[in-house]
């Protein structure tokens, strides 16, 4: 797993200056929704261990603080692992520099493995195996993902998914590589399933409602698909995209707040 890890870590740009900053600011922590689900799943009034895997800035980590007794954070990108110790302060959070099968968590130890938004970042066979030894008889592992763009407006919303599809393919030309070309989101699911270590695996949706404005929707963007320098000459049309939908969010929303829905799909396994 390290090395397709590290060459991910390497291509997408994310451990460069200041992005875990823009990262942390910007994107979305999962909703109590989500939380909720998953817990439900674990059969736990109160969870004793959550492992969250590739936990990025800490954003997907400390929101469990308040529903288990001990969070571990797992994060092989020093950057980002860095600003989620500077941004932590619950005493039951800590954060382990690891890639996510090499974390040293001992056997049936978890009610709760999570991956946000990161499990395309890993190899799922090596991945999932690590993650059944870990949890104990009738833990959950979820692996759960944001879908993008988020509802805002019609407008805003065309602009920022031109800007998505302008990075994507801009990635392929440059043969940037991305977690999600190689493992895509929409087949976690299957790949629970193959992988035999699960008795019960389903796919859940929910969503939460938030407020956001031209300068998150910006931020929010800068945060997706690593940071417009990674791209800079060999692919303009990243950067004309980016400055539509800046300028379509300014245009649109003003100095207004506006509502934002973040609609969510959690792929879960029991063991």
């Amino acid at each position: 797993m390290s090395s397709f890890s590290a060459s991910l870590i390497g291509s997408s740009g994310y451990a460069g200056a200041g992005f875990a900053d823009v990262y942390d600011a910007y994107r979305p922590a999962p909703p109590a929704a989500v939380l909720d689900i998953v817990s439900l799943l674990a059969q736990a009034e109160r969870l004793r261990l959550v492992v969250d895997l590739g936990c990025g800035t800490g954003l997907s980590t400390r929101p469990w603080a308040e529903r288990a007794d001990e969070v571990v954070g797992v994060e092989a990108n020093p950057a980002m692992i860095e600003r989620a110790r500077g941004a932590t302060h619950a005493a039951n959070v800590r954060y382990v520099e690891a890639f996510a099968s090499e974390a040293g968590l001992p056997d049936d130890s978890a009610d709760v493995v999570t991956c946000a938004q990161s499990f395309h970042w890993m190899e799922p066979g090596v991945l999932l195996a690590e993650v059944a030894r870990i949890l104990r008889p009738g833990g959950v592992f979820a692996a759960y993902d944001y879908d993008v763009p988020p509802l805002v407006h019609p407008e805003v919303d065309d602009a920022f998914a031109s800007n998505f599809a302008a990075r994507r393919a801009a990635r392929t030309r440059l043969d940037l590589e991305a977690g999600a070309a190689s493992w895509p989101k929409e087949r976690h699911l299957e790949r629970i399933r193959a992988s035999g270590r699960f008795r019960f695996a389903r796919e859940l949706v929910c969503h939460s409602w938030s407020e956001t404005d031209a300068d998150r929707v910006e931020g929010l963007a800068r945060s997706l698909g690593g940071p417009l320098e990674l791209f800079g000459e060999n692919a303009p049309e990243v950067a004309e995209t980016f400055a539509q939908l800046v300028e379509t969010a300014r245009t649109v929303l003003g100095d207004r707040t506006w509502p934002m829905v973040v609609s969510y799909r959690i792929r879960a396994g029991i063991v």
